[in-house]
């Protein structure tokens, strides 16, 4: 078995951007990164799938090196992991091929469609939190006139903010009352004509 990656998994193969570009293997990664190993039931469990089809989908990423079997303590129980968290692609690599292009963004829109519901449910569901989890949930917007090397620093910034709790996926370094949370941002210059 091999060491979890701490750091992101740079992306750059359109065959592993595509691999990863699927909603089960998405809440795939998701789950194991959050809950540990678990098996192709476990996960169809938790994601309302079959486990054929987790069990289909984990040896899809495992051909990619997203996922390897964990250790098993025996039986017919046969759980697996990720080999790292976190993903990157996109960045200081040079020029994107077309291939390249077309799977990074489809892999990101994939990404920004499961946040934004998963953030549109999270204000449904605020009426029902106290007060407290209330006041915290927050969003933010501003436009500036930024170099392209103050952006990329920028996006540094708030990237290295964010993970600032990161060592908390491990239960262990939970404090009392944490909930899951789920931080996003984004720096991207804009054309005015698109307002």
């Amino acid at each position: 078995m091999t060491t979890r990656r701490r750091d992101a998994r740079k992306l750059r193969d359109p065959r592993e951007l595509s691999a990863v570009a699927h909603p089960v293997r998405l809440g795939i990664l998701e789950e194991l990164s959050l809950n540990g190993p678990l098996s192709a039931t476990e996960l169809g469990e938790r994601l309302g799938e079959s486990p054929a089809n987790c069990s289909w989908h984990l040896r899809k990423l495992a051909e990619h090196d997203f996922v390897e079997e964990a250790e098993s303590a025996g039986g017919r129980r046969r759980p697996w992991q990720v080999t790292g968290i976190g993903l990157s692609w996109g960045d200081e690599q040079g020029e994107p091929t077309p291939e390249e292009r077309r799977a990074g963004e489809a892999l990101g829109r994939m990404l920004l469609e499961r946040w934004l519901d998963r953030y549109y449910a999270s204000v449904q569901r605020a009426g029902g939190e106290s007060r407290p989890w209330q006041a915290a949930r927050g969003m933010a917007q501003t436009e500036a006139y930024l170099t392209a090397d103050e952006l990329r620093g920028l996006n540094l910034e708030l990237t290295a903010l964010m993970q600032k709790y990161r060592d908390r996926l491990d239960p262990a370094n939970r404090p009392e009352g944490a909930r899951l949370c789920e931080l996003v941002s984004w720096g991207a210059p804009i054309d005015q004509e698109e307002k």
